[in-house]
């Protein structure tokens, strides 16, 4: 299995998993990141692993680099290249910079919109999480350390409901 996979159990009883968490918790070398969430434990929207708003922030960021500097640039070449004097007054080195300042405004607008309409097929394993919790079962977060599989005999043991994989982190 790859190093640094993010891993998600589904348990259908919180005694089971305080029990797993205990157990997951004495390993050694200890896990990079082990967190029950559920009724009575760590909240939902604090993890970034679990919250899709934050792998949307994410993307729209990564977009942003690209698509800021490419509409500034895509603005002021409209603005040269077309025989249109919309903003005239500006003079002639104003008129493009304004076009070119257009035109990054829109690609901020656009890295918003395409993050938003990306969605991964992990999002559909959240949306699938998140459900189960709402069913009133219990998540147990579990990211091994760098170079250290994970436990996997231990997670059977505990029977979860479900094992889902986050891919790598």
């Amino acid at each position: 299995m790859p190093v640094g996979m993010t891993v998600v159990v589904v348990l259908d009883s919180r005694k089971r998993l305080r029990e797993l968490r205990d157990q997951l918790a004495a390993l050694q070398p200890p896990l990079a990141k082990l967190v029950a969430v559920g009724s009575g434990e760590t909240p939902l929207e604090t993890l970034e692993e679990l919250n899709p708003a934050f792998a949307r922030q994410r993307r729209q960021k990564g977009m942003a680099l690209w698509l800021i500097p490419f509409g500034f640039l895509a603005g002021l070449t409209f603005t040269q290249i077309t025989d249109l004097h919309t903003f005239s007054a500006l003079g002639p080195w104003g008129e493009p910079l304004l076009g070119g300042l257009l035109g990054m405004g829109s690609g901020w607008l656009g890295s918003f919109v395409a993050a938003a309409s990306v969605s991964s097929e992990v999002d559909d394993r959240i949306r699938a999480l998140r459900n189960r919790l709402e069913e009133g079962n219990w998540l147990l977060l579990v990211e091994p350390t760098a170079g250290v599989d994970v436990p996997w005999t231990l997670l059977q043991q505990a029977r979860p409901k479900a094992v889902v994989r986050l891919g790598e982190a």
